[in-house]
């Protein structure tokens, strides 16, 4: 059982690190092309304006551990890898603060056990920007919420959502950015049972924590806010 899962989690890395090196590689894409005819550099944004920016994402999630959720054969977890999509709304104010939310829907899986294991989050999110006046600018996340995961779009448990990640923004155009944004994000989730009757995340207080790595792109819009 232990040589089981000790092959499960080199696994995991072996594709965390794939994962990682694809979304590089398409991040350097995108910002090493530039518009045909172009002739000058975009400037950065001006910190004094206030932005409503807003955007998708694509990811990979790469599940870490199980932990309690799956603490026996990890060939038969109903928790595993996966990716999907996300939407983003947020205000940029004109100092380094950002504040959001992020809804994010991942296909997982799960060992069939679920016909079509569906994982989704919604957080609110926070970023402070490392911003020197240049079109690349890293910046570190933070977030919490809630996530549901079960059969297709209904909830076998649900939990409490982390992410904890650091961005590196870079502006194509006056308002339209992309990021490269690899987080951290553990769920807590909630007692449950599965298909073969197992309990589930059935540790401390009745909770089973969970850990993905999370690489993500994305793009985003920004459109300048009146003052009021």
């Amino acid at each position: 059982m232990s040589k089981a899962r000790s092959e499960f989690k080199r696994n995991a890395h072996k594709l965390g690190f794939r994962a990682a090196f694809a979304a590089l590689a398409t991040f350097g894409a995108l910002t090493l092309a530039r518009p045909v005819g172009a002739q000058t550099e975009t400037a950065p944004p001006p910190t004094s304006v206030e932005y409503l920016q807003y955007g998708v994402s694509l990811h990979t999630l790469t599940l870490l551990d199980a932990g309690d959720v799956c603490p026996g054969d990890q060939s038969k977890c109903i928790l595993g890898s996966g990716g999907g999509l996300g939407l983003r709304l947020g205000y940029r104010s004109r100092g380094p603060l950002y504040f959001g939310a992020t809804w994010q829907l991942s296909r997982l899986n799960s060992s069939n056990l679920l016909r079509l294991a569906i994982l989704q989050r919604l957080t609110v999110d926070g970023r402070y920007y490392l911003d020197r006046g240049n079109r690349l600018t890293p910046y570190v996340l933070a977030g919490v919420g809630g996530a549901i995961y079960g059969n297709e779009f209904s909830a076998s448990t649900a939990g409490i959502a982390l992410s904890l990640g650091f961005g590196l923004e870079y502006q194509i155009s006056e308002r339209t950015v992309v990021t490269l944004l690899p987080a951290y994000q553990p769920v807590l989730f909630r007692r449950f049972t599965d298909a073969l009757d197992r309990t589930l995340a059935d540790g401390p207080l009745g909770f089973g924590l969970a850990h993905w790595l999370a690489v993500q792109v994305v793009i985003e819009a920004r459109d300048p806010l009146e003052r009021w």
